[in-house]
């Protein structure tokens, strides 16, 4: 059985999972060093402790959270800056976007890219945001939106293409 090798399958596993994590503890590195940048470096700042937090639920190593910490108390780091998009996806729910960028036209494009892709725009800025409460660094809906199945099928691709982005921190939408 040539080609059937057992190690060949798990390299291939492997190497999706260790993609998967690699850009989950990217996300958080990014969010920690511009909380950091913040802070100045300070622990005890909420936001900083909110955003290790975070990591740490997603099982982000102390090393990784170190460095990212680090990295922001540097006084040549890049300026990251946080951006949100606002947008209407499927039968008409409400969708707010959290990207933190160095390059706010970059980012922008690369939304409209995938918005546009799937058939939707980038909505003005309060046009979304009504329809959400900000707390603890999450969007929380204040009103929920029922779909169809075929749009929540929608939906699901368009918020999976918008986490896929290294830009895209996270996606709130007001759907139950």
């Amino acid at each position: 059985m040539s080609g059937h090798n057992k190690w060949s399958q798990i390299k291939v596993q492997k190497a999706k999972t260790d993609g998967q994590k690699s850009k989950i503890y990217s996300k958080h590195a990014r969010l920690i060093a511009m909380e950091a940048k913040k802070a100045g470096t300070n622990l005890l700042s909420p936001s900083l402790t909110a955003a290790i937090d975070r990591a740490k639920k997603e099982n982000v190593p102390r090393d990784v959270i170190e460095r990212a910490v680090k990295k922001g108390g540097e006084s040549g780091a890049d300026q990251m800056e946080a951006i949100t998009y606002e947008a209407y996806g499927p039968g008409g729910c409400a969708i707010m976007i959290d990207a933190l960028t160095e390059n706010r036209n970059k980012a922008a494009q690369e939304v409209k890219h995938i918005l546009s892709k799937n058939g939707f725009q980038i909505a003005t800025p309060g046009s979304a945001s009504w329809a959400f409460t900000r707390e603890n660094m999450e969007w929380i809906p204040n009103m929920t939106v029922d779909l169809s199945d075929e749009d929540l099928v929608t939906l699901e691709k368009l918020t999976n293409d918008l986490e896929d982005n290294d830009e895209v921190q996270s996606v709130y939408t007001n759907v139950e």
